[in-house]
């Protein structure tokens, strides 16, 4: 893959308030860009600035912004953290934030909401958010969030493995993410040589997304629909205004050479298979377990688990492709189609995704903890991706000090970009300043 990066800005002298070059002298004037000195720690494009607009709120996952400046996010109670007083403690739950005089940074923050999860969204007069392995709605009134007046949407979602349960409500559907159990649908998980379940039953009620009413309660998983199949974890699943499609990031599987070292070697285990993006329509088939995509022959190829060797497609010939393909092992965590006037022409309608980092990719570097751009056209990539904002992690790595994974990104009404981090606990707000 190509892989060009777009020109990084150096640390600013001073803390700068200007504002964007892009919009209509009219707006501009009416939208003044906060900028931090160091940009809040992060590497960014000549003409990119960014603040940290709140910090130490806990295990900080998804995030919506309302067109009043509102921000909602989920606090995963797995990791918890948070200093007393300033964020959300080992439960988890739901923040409300807000910044009030336009500095860029929160002066206003409430927990509206319990339990904790992965995601977040204003809809339909109510605030919906995972709660663990349920999806539970808030009632609210003249913008506010009644916590009392909460019920279950969808209840008992089945646990074990990927149980972010990540959604987007459209209009009256929720569509939700229920990722897999298990790394590749082995009879025995993660086990040397361990052959495919075939067909693989997983798929009947998971690894995929399903369709649910939007305002119905106490729905179970068995009241879904299912949209598409062959998913692993589709933890970015976003809406692109545009077209008014859905498309979604897929974690793709583990350890080929540490299962299968007889067929890939450790390199190659490194590389593949590559971070796809799919383009959905009802009734897709991506391939999972049966496929991965092999970015060297840019081609769906057969699973060891199913009898292939990384190279021959065989049955995965009638599964959907993707649209877009990004270095193995990345682990993309949240996209989002960029719709605002704010930044340069370029990322008009282009697609952002937050990558959480690797963990396998040894021996080659670890690599993502970054926010990359796709410029987008007709459905599809039209370029190859850049690194967008990068030096979350300092170390490009895991690593128990300093480190920051990107988790969730948002649109504020101003066309500034939010990114959260579910390890430090920080939201940035990162707006263009011009050139």
């Amino acid at each position: 893959m190509t892989r060009r990066l777009l020109p990084i800005v150096g640390i600013a002298a001073i803390a700068m308030v200007v504002v964007a070059e892009s919009l209509p002298k009219s707006a501009a004037a009416r939208v003044p860009v906060a900028c931090d000195a160091d940009n809040g720690g992060i590497t960014l494009p000549a003409g990119f600035c960014a603040t940290i607009f709140a910090d130490s709120l806990g295990s900080t996952r998804h995030l919506t912004v309302q067109p009043n400046g509102d921000i909602y996010v989920g606090v995963n109670p797995r990791r918890g953290g948070g200093e007393s007083g300033t964020g959300i403690g080992p439960g988890g739950g739901v923040l409300y934030l807000k910044d009030t005089d336009g500095d860029g940074h929160a002066d206003v923050r409430e927990k509206v909401g319990d339990g904790g999860g992965t995601d977040v969204a204003v809809a339909n007069g109510y605030l919906y958010a995972t709660s663990r392995n349920n999806v539970v709605r808030y009632a609210m009134a003249d913008g506010k969030v009644n916590k009392t007046a909460i019920d279950t949407l969808i209840r008992d979602l089945p646990l074990g493995g990927h149980v972010a349960y990540n959604f987007v409500v459209d209009g009256t559907v929720l569509y939700l993410n229920i990722g897999s159990p298990s790394n590749s649908c082995q009879a025995k998980d993660r086990a040397n040589e361990s052959p495919g379940v075939d067909p693989c039953v997983e798929l009947e009620t998971r690894a995929g997304i399903w369709q649910f009413d939007a305002l119905k309660p106490n729905q179970t998983a068995a009241d879904g629909q299912r949209f598409v199949t062959g998913i692993r974890n589709a933890v970015g699943l976003a809406m692109n205004a545009t077209e008014h499609t859905l498309y979604t990031m897929q974690h793709g599987r583990d350890q080929l050479f540490q299962n299968w070292g007889k067929l890939f070697t450790v390199e190659q285990s490194a590389e593949w298979p590559a971070e796809e993006m799919f383009r959905l329509s009802k009734g897709d088939d991506f391939g999972w377990p049966y496929c991965f995509f092999n970015p060297d022959l840019k081609l769906k190829v057969l699973a060891p688990e199913y009898g292939g060797d990384g190279k021959t497609p065989g049955r995965c010939a009638q599964k959907k492709s993707n649209v877009a393909y990004f270095p193995g092992h990345w682990a993309p965590n949240a996209l989002l189609f960029y719709t605002g006037s704010q930044f340069p022409a370029a990322y008009k309608h282009g697609a952002f995704v937050a990558f959480h980092g690797s963990w396998n990719r040894a021996p080659l570097p670890q690599g993502g903890y970054n926010v990359v751009f796709v410029p987008f056209a007709r459905g599809k990539a039209s370029g190859p991706y850049q690194v967008f904002a990068d030096g979350f992690s300092p170390e490009g790595k895991p690593s128990p000090s300093g480190l920051h994974r990107p988790t969730g990104l948002a649109q504020g009404p101003d066309g500034a970009l939010y990114v959260t981090d579910d390890v430090g606990g920080r939201i940035w707000k990162i707006s263009y300043k011009g050139k």
